[in-house]
């Protein structure tokens, strides 16, 4: 059975990364145990794992937390990417690596930029964005220049269980699920909930992660995404149908992003070309499951 290492492997993708590839690999992981900059750390690993192929999910994941420390970004995702590839060419690595990237590297998409496939110009509008698509370019270099296969992933909006409240889907269901548990009074303070995002299931990004290792092609980028854009408004009216709760939405201005993307929807033609890779799980099956995931996690705190 292959060895697959997933760096970054504890969080949320990398957890149900591991859970669908196991007894398709012998997965190994790292967490926050493994720091990427440690260029050290990073090739006792890879020594002690001796993998045959390799995920890198490990990243400051939200524009918020780039915005604040743009420095430690650059350093954590575009820094620990060459450490890893590094460490890997070190080691005599002849497998397969996936890089994770982002959709964010696309910037401001109009009306008849959608949908935006992987040819678009890169135009990122954060430290983040600017942190993958540099670690892209790293990776097809490394892709034409080493022995081992890379193929890189940009996945658009994906949520599903276990998702932080960090992130506006999974804090509208935790907030639903406190109304319907009676810990919140039925209101939901909002931003902007009328823009539309390309959201897939964290179950159906792994999938699709497992199916570029085995097809991707060495040096190529693929979109991962439903191909549909849903309003955040949508999903929250659509959370509170499933949940059985009437709530009251509240505008709060300070909730507003000031450059917010008004709409998102992208192509996924290459990866279903390329892999036979598409979206297995319904919007509702996907909002049941992180409502029942919230129930799981506050309702020890109901009365």
């Amino acid at each position: 059975m292959r060895k697959l290492l997933l760096i970054g492997g504890t969080g949320f993708v990398g957890s149900h990364m591991a859970q669908y590839c196991s007894g398709r690999f012998d997965v190994v992981t790292t967490g926050r145990e493994v720091d990427v900059r440690d260029a050290g750390q990073l090739q006792a690993v890879i020594a002690r794992a001796r993998p045959d192929d390799v995920v890198h999910l490990a990243a400051v994941t939200t524009l918020k937390e780039s915005f604040e420390n743009p420095r430690a970004t650059y350093d954590i995702n575009f820094g620990g990417t060459l450490n890893l590839l590094m460490a890997l060419r070190n080691s005599g690595f002849a497998g397969r690596f996936l890089f994770v990237s982002s959709s964010e590297v696309y910037g401001h998409l109009g009306e008849f930029d959608l949908p935006v496939n992987e040819t678009r110009l890169a135009r990122p509008l954060s430290p983040y964005a600017v942190s993958k698509i540099a670690s892209e370019s790293l990776c097809y270099q490394w892709s034409q220049s080493e022995k081992f296969k890379i193929v890189v992933a940009r996945p658009f909006n994906h949520i599903g269980p276990g998702q932080s409240e960090r992130f506006a889907i999974a804090d509208f269901g935790r907030q639903i699920t406190m109304i319907k548990l009676g810990l919140a009074l039925p209101v939901i303070r909002v931003g902007d909930i009328e823009t539309t995002r390309d959201f897939t299931d964290v179950r159906d990004i792994v999938s699709s992660y497992e199916r570029l290792l085995n097809l991707g092609q060495n040096g190529e980028t693929y979109n991962v995404c439903s191909g549909s854009e849903r309003s955040i408004r949508s999903l929250i009216e659509r959370m509170c149908q499933l949940a059985g709760v009437s709530v009251e939405i509240q505008t709060d201005s300070e909730r507003f992003r000031l450059s917010e993307q008004r709409r998102v929807r992208g192509d996924n033609g290459k990866i279903m070309k390329a892999t036979g890779w598409s979206a297995a799980y319904s919007m509702d099956q996907t909002l049941t499951a992180i409502l029942d995931d919230w129930v799981a996690r506050l309702g020890t705190h109901a009365s």
